[in-house]
């Protein structure tokens, strides 16, 4: 219709939509529609001008069924709602309409249409309507979210078509709440809500190949990596049908292997992490066959593992390379948000290698299920090869930032972390290069923490290891390493605890025991004052526990430290004293007590400290007589 022909029509309309009788103003909003549907701002106007809120409000209401009292009940309810929430939207173009107080009142009725499932043909002019109001003003969005709004997307996001313009605007506006609300509260008070609109976005995450595929990634990426997000990740575990797990696979297989941005595969790469996070390793391999008409085809059992393998080692060489640039050659002043984004990004490859190495680890390890593990030989090959690859990256940053003189930074612990990873599955890997760092990894600090704990946490799994065989024990020894050990033992059971898990604090163990056993033969000097307060910490330890594996390993440890001293020695120890040495004597003498009492396993694999216990007894007994007497005592 040209604007000749447009002119003489508007003026009927216009008139229709000013006349006396509703039968009137009903022909002229169905003709108005027309008008209605371009960005002509100013025909809008005036048909909003000439119908009226009180006659919008009259019809939106008899549409909803709640006309005003003493109303007739209307027969077509249906007609009118669709025809009433058509205008609204329509007109609702007009930014200066759209923030008007009239509109803004209308929001709450709109949400109780999406909750109520009223009508679904309707939902692309609420939802539009919803968003024109929402960005008009300020006060319309705190009106949307004052509403209830999460409830009403939550409730009719599903009931959507798939890639429709009304599920676009959905996500629009679940955007723009997350902007506005603060991230504690949201995921705090609405953890279901928000597990069922990722469920239903990433359907649409894997069967969309628009540029909404790429908006939703990112949508999902900052709603699941949130550092609020654990009530999230907590509702997810609770779902029964697990199908979103396998459509988030879908979507981002899709991103990593097509030529896309690498800004884009980083998103992908994000998003993988905290599906795993949720969902354990085993998502990477997984093969859950959609049970939806969706027409997705199954991926190849190893397709997931290796495009995340391979996208997060190219992320990690990228970034190890332009991160050491920055710090060493680069001008200081470029530090700042770039490097930290740099370092957020590194951390997130680093944890997906480290979910990789666990993934590969329960797989080898677990010899039922080796037959019908989906990982053929080939692929255990690649990933072994990538990884090692991938960890000789890692040891070359590490060495460069020896060469610089660097011991203290984010990127550093977490690099130890890394290689701590892989070392424990393959702790005799890259020997050469371990042997050369292992002093400079056992001294890296993170950015703001006072000693090097964590990187000798990190790295204990294959310290326990390597002191099984005496040539680990001197390579650990020859820069004082098993001093810096036994310090972490004792930071660790100590009473400024650092809240690290009981694996670890018995593999420290475990490693001193090895040291200790083997000290003869190494010709090994401990730190006197190191081992004093070693034997404080595992009195303390010890004193109020029944846990025999503590009891057993703690006294096995006291048991060889006696070996080089005396009872006399330690009560003039200004550390020691006769407290702790009491507590040390009821030590021995509960673990030589409960022996042969408990005949479950653990119980048998306590046999072995038992008689390490017994032996050494032998030998310092003499030097202890007051242990000695207090099992002469129980004996009798």
């Amino acid at each position: 219709m040209n604007s000749a022909e447009q002119a003489p029509a508007l003026e009927d309309c216009l008139k229709l939509l000013k006349g006396e009788r509703d039968e009137q103003r009903l022909a002229g909003l169905f003709l108005a529609t027309k008008f209605c549907s371009g960005d002509d701002h100013g025909s809008i106007r005036r048909i909003y001008d000439a119908v009226g809120d009180r006659f919008l409000d009259r019809l939106l209401m008899s549409g909803i069924g709640k006309a005003t009292a003493g109303a007739k009940e209307v027969d077509n309810q249906d007609a009118y709602l669709q025809l009433s929430v058509t205008v609204l939207a329509a007109v609702c173009r007009v930014p200066e309409i759209a923030s008007s107080k009239y509109m803004i009142s209308k929001v709450p009725v709109i949400l109780e249409i999406l909750s109520k499932g009223v009508v679904s043909t309707i939902y692309e002019e609420c939802y539009e309507f919803l968003f024109l109001v929402s960005t008009a003003s300020e006060e319309g969005l705190t009106k949307f979210y004052d509403s209830g709004c999460i409830n009403a997307l939550a409730s009719s996001m599903d009931s959507l078509p798939d890639g429709s313009h009304s599920f676009e605007i959905s996500v629009k506006l679940l955007q723009l709440v997350l902007a506005k609300l603060p991230p504690e509260t949201i995921y705090t008070k609405y953890p279901s809500e928000l597990t069922c609109m990722v469920a239903v976005i990433a359907k649409q995450f894997a069967l969309l190949h628009n540029a909404l595929k790429f908006e939703l990634l990112h949508l999902l990426t900052a709603i699941l990596s949130s550092n609020y997000a654990a009530p999230v990740h907590n509702s997810f575990r609770l779902m029964l049908n697990e199908s979103w797990t396998t459509y988030m696979r879908v979507g981002i297989v899709a991103v990593l292997q097509n030529r896309v941005v690498s800004a884009e595969k980083l998103q992908a790469l994000i998003l993988a992490d905290s599906v795993i996070s949720i969902a354990g390793v085993n998502w990477l391999i997984d093969q859950n066959k959609l049970l939806d008409d969706s027409g997705i085809l199954p991926l190849p059992a190893d397709r997931c593992l290796l495009l995340v393998l391979e996208s997060s080692r190219v992320e990690i060489a990228v970034l190890l390379n332009e991160i050491s640039c920055m710090k060493y050659e680069e001008n200081q002043s470029v530090r700042g948000e770039i490097i930290r984004l740099k370092l957020r990004n590194l951390a997130v490859a680093f944890s997906l290698i480290e979910k990789v190495i666990k993934l590969i680890s329960n797989v080898c390890g677990d010899e039922e299920a080796d037959a019908g593990s989906p990982i053929t030989e080939s692929t255990l090959g690649k990933v072994f090869a990538g990884l090692t690859e991938t960890i000789g990256v890692v040891l070359e940053f590490l060495q460069d930032a020896k060469d610089h003189g660097q011991r203290k930074g984010d990127d550093l612990i977490a690099s130890v972390r890394v290689i701590g990873s892989y070392l424990a599955e393959t702790p005799f890997a890259c020997k050469e290069k371990i042997h050369n760092l292992l002093e400079y990894m056992l001294s890296v600090e993170g950015e703001d923490e006072p000693s090097p704990f964590f990187s000798i946490c990190f790295l204990l799994p294959m310290l326990c290891q390597i002191t099984m065989d005496i040539e680990g024990c001197k390579m650990l020894a020859s820069f004082g390493g098993h001093n810096s050990v036994m310090e972490c033992l004792v930071q660790m059971i100590g009473f400024t605890s650092t809240g690290v898990d009981s694996s670890t604090i018995f593999m420290a163990c475990d490693t001193i025991m090895n040291l200790l056993l083997k000290r003869e033969d190494t010709e090994i000097q401990f730190d006197g004052s190191i081992q004093v307060l070693l034997l404080s910490a595992l009195a303390s330890w010890t004193e109020n526990t029944n846990d025999q594996s503590i009891i057993m390993m703690a006294s096995t440890i006291c048991s060889l430290i006696f070996d080089s001293t005396s009872e006399e020695a330690l009560m003039n120890h200004p550390n020691v004293g006769r407290t702790i040495l009491n507590k040390l004597s009821q030590l021995i003498v509960r673990s030589m007590a409960t022996y042969g009492q408990d005949m479950s396993d653990d119980g048998k694999a306590d046999a072995d400290l038992h008689q390490i216990i017994s032996e050494r007894y032998n030998g310092w007994a003499e030097r202890f007589p007051k242990i000695k007497k207090t099992l002469q005592l129980m004996k009798q």
